[in-house]
């Protein structure tokens, strides 16, 4: 049995991340002793692990409980999975390496863009996720959107869009400027009332995805100005931050 202080240098997992996923039911401490010290065995350490990996793939904390609590999840399945992955991204990181030292030894006129190539990454990260994670939040989204007309979701994109206006100009300001950050609770409101539940979690990933979807950073730029997208993200991380700050 290790304590929760114990797990947390073991892991680098703060004590208060781990008391978080106790309250959420994520991780359980196998027992908690008379004097209230949590403990965790190797079953629930072997939980940790996999919620690490998952966290890793960007799915949120409540659709990794679903994930581990169901019948139908297979542990080996999901390591092999997470493996695949690190080894595409190693393979990636390689690439880009070898690139890095070409153009120093070459110049830019040796420049290949094949080495920011990151579909095979991308797409299997994908399907991953298609297989263990979003399925709840997509079943939301299907159930929403079926009862709306073509121009009540026409709406709906032109107000997400209008967020993305507000929120671009207030550019000048911290992305912690409570001005900002209430305008990041907005658009997480918004979200959560017309798509799915929006959590802090998904926030987080819509965040990511902000910057590295080419087209979905496009368009939140044009309706915010150049540096929307990013100034989002920034502002999201903040968010989130302060939220995590005050549990």
């Amino acid at each position: 049995m290790q304590t929760v202080s114990e797990v947390s240098k073991l892991t680098g997992i703060s004590v208060r991340t781990l008391h978080h996923y106790d309250a959420i039911g994520l991780l359980k401490p196998t027992k908690i002793t008379e004097a209230g010290y949590r403990l965790y065995d190797n079953t629930a350490l072997d939980r940790l692990l996999h919620i690490l990996m998952f966290r890793e793939l960007q799915i949120p904390l409540k659709e990794i409980k679903s994930i581990l609590d169901s019948p139908d999840f297979n542990p080996g399945e999901a390591i092999e999975q997470q493996i695949h992955l690190l080894e595409l991204q190693l393979k990636h990181t390689k690439e880009l390496i070898s690139f890095a030292r070409t153009i120093q030894k070459g110049g830019v006129h040796a420049m290949n863009f094949k080495a920011f190539d990151k579909t095979e990454i991308d797409q299997y990260a994908k399907e991953v996720k298609e297989k263990w994670g979003n399925t709840q939040a997509y079943k939301e989204y299907e159930k929403k959107a079926k009862g709306k007309s073509n121009h009540e979701l026409e709406e709906n994109a032109k107000q997400l869009s209008g967020l993305f206006a507000e929120i671009g100009s207030l550019r000048h300001l911290p992305p912690a400027h409570q001005a900002v950050q209430e305008q990041i609770k907005k658009l997480q409101d918004f979200i959560t009332n017309h798509y799915y539940n929006c959590t802090d979690e998904i926030l987080n990933g819509l965040g990511q995805m902000y910057i590295c979807d080419e087209r979905m950073k496009k368009n939140i730029d044009q309706a915010g100005g150049e540096g929307t997208a990013e100034f989002a993200k920034q502002a999201i991380d903040a968010y989130i931050t302060d939220t995590n700050s005050n549990e």
